[in-house]
């Protein structure tokens, strides 16, 4: 009997009752967005609400935004905005229909160190509010956050 106990706790010690991967097309929990997996197939994708009209998220349907305090190149979100405000990253530059390869690009953070994607030049984030697929509860935040649409250049946005 005890030989028995021993072949169950090494089972579960190794490994046998640990939860299954997640799929590649499936994401982490939505509550973290910032953590959310991409899949490299179709890390971004083209959303449309009639608030936003056509807005720009990951592959888990997270809605990105851009912050028009930015400057080309730099983050202005720091220290605590960045808790609400989580930054954007994946590695491919494969894009949806309508955005150009060349407008994406990728920026390390002076404060954090870590690597940020922008668009046009612009970082682009996740809102800790959007707490699931089509959110978009950042959006006109302060009169300052904007979802991204593949016109971010004629937006408010100065060119600064």
């Amino acid at each position: 009997m005890r030989k028995k106990w021993v072949y169950v706790f090494l089972f579960i010690l190794l490994g046998g009752c640990q939860p299954a991967e997640t799929p590649k097309n499936m994401s982490a929990p939505m509550n973290e967005p910032g953590e959310a997996a991409q899949n490299p197939a179709t890390p971004l994708k083209v959303m449309k609400k009639e608030e936003t009209g056509q807005y720009l998220a990951d592959s888990a349907g997270m809605t990105l935004y851009y912050y028009m305090n930015d400057k080309k190149g730099a983050s202005a979100c720091t220290n605590h905005c960045l808790d609400e405000w989580p930054p954007f990253y994946i590695g491919s530059s494969k894009v949806p229909e309508g955005f150009s390869e060349s407008d994406f690009g990728v920026i390390t953070r002076s404060d954090t160190g870590k690597k940020q994607t922008t668009y046009k030049g612009y970082p682009l984030y996740y809102f800790s509010r959007d707490q699931m697929a089509g959110q978009t509860n950042g959006y006109s935040a302060d009169d300052k956050w904007y979802t991204v649409n593949n016109t971010i250049d004629k937006t408010a946005l100065n060119e600064k």
